[in-house]
């Protein structure tokens, strides 16, 4: 498994990143082959999230036995000090752990919510009380939709956020406001030391009205496995992401590691080659549109 490096936090972590939303609505037999199928593969990066349904839960009984092996990573959705606070403390004691790695502001998309997690007595405030108290290592900032690298950008230069999280992947690349944003978000995290780490790396798109969803992801993603390894290619082939999260789905997680651990395989012509053929490709973000 290829690790690149966390950032100022200089954690030599795995570029596949086990992303805990798959755990939130399945069976501790389930999460448990997993988590396993992870640490067999040499993944070493677990994120999660307080919002991730019982994803902390199914994570803790794990804790015990491999939290000196791993870099653990949560995130809180609340936008003031003290429930902020208290979230954080929720997810320590579900975890089963004293110490989280990373704490992240989640689903920060755009300046109003910014807004609300920078002013006093905001989120931020909670995150940087709980670092100076040992509670956790890093402080990173999360964030979904088209205006996330713009909003993240900003973000850098009101706080020195260790890390970063937000959406990449070919299509989206693709899109020439996006592409600016990205390509100054990964100068800027550079210069700053700051991790810049992708979601959405395997996203087709919206599903459509009617459209029978075949995996617990919301939105529709690619589930071929040549598609998968063009995918992932591409959200490596940045020398400045640092680490992608896998798809919110236990049984697309093998074809994920899979493909990250047979990165440079094919040329960056050949992945975009199957990307740029695809039909039907677009961003998660945008409204679905009916495929009757």
């Amino acid at each position: 498994m290829l690790k690149r490096t966390v950032g100022r936090l200089r954690h030599n972590s795995s570029v596949v990143m086990f992303g805990a939303a798959s755990l939130g609505h399945v069976t501790q037999e389930a999460a448990d082959a997993s988590i396993a199928h992870a640490l067999a593969h040499g993944v070493n990066h677990f994120d999660t999230a307080a919002s991730y349904g019982e994803a902390e839960l199914r994570m803790g009984p794990w804790m015990p036995r491999i939290r000196e092996e791993i870099f653990l990573a949560t995130k809180t959705g609340e936008r003031g000090r003290e429930a902020a606070t208290r979230e954080l403390h929720q997810s320590l004691e579900r975890l089963q752990t004293g110490f989280i790695d990373l704490i992240q502001l989640h689903a920060v998309g755009d300046m109003a919510n910014l807004d609300a997690c920078t002013a006093p007595d905001g989120a931020l405030e909670a995150l940087v009380e709980a670092k100076e108290e040992g509670l956790v290592g890093g402080i990173g900032i999360t964030g979904h939709g088209h205006a996330a690298p713009a909003v993240h950008l900003e973000a850098l230069r009101r706080f020195p956020f260790d890390t970063v999280l937000l959406p990449l992947n070919y299509y989206m690349y693709s899109l020439p406001d996006y592409r600016e944003g990205i390509d100054q978000l990964l100068e800027e995290a550079e210069r700053q030391g700051a991790a810049v780490r992708a979601i959405k790396a395997i996203a087709k798109g919206p599903w459509a009205p009617g459209q029978t969803r075949t995996h617990a992801t919301w939105y529709e993603p690619f589930e071929q496995q040549q598609v998968i390894d063009a995918c992932v290619h591409f959200v490596l082939s940045f020398p400045g992401i640092a680490g992608f999260a896998t798809a919110g789905d236990v049984g697309l997680f093998p074809r994920i590691v899979d493909a990250a651990e047979r990165f440079g395989s094919m040329t960056d012509e050949e992945a975009q080659t199957i990307l740029r053929g695809i039909s039907g490709y677009g961003s998660p973000f945008d409204a679905p549109t009916s495929i009757a």
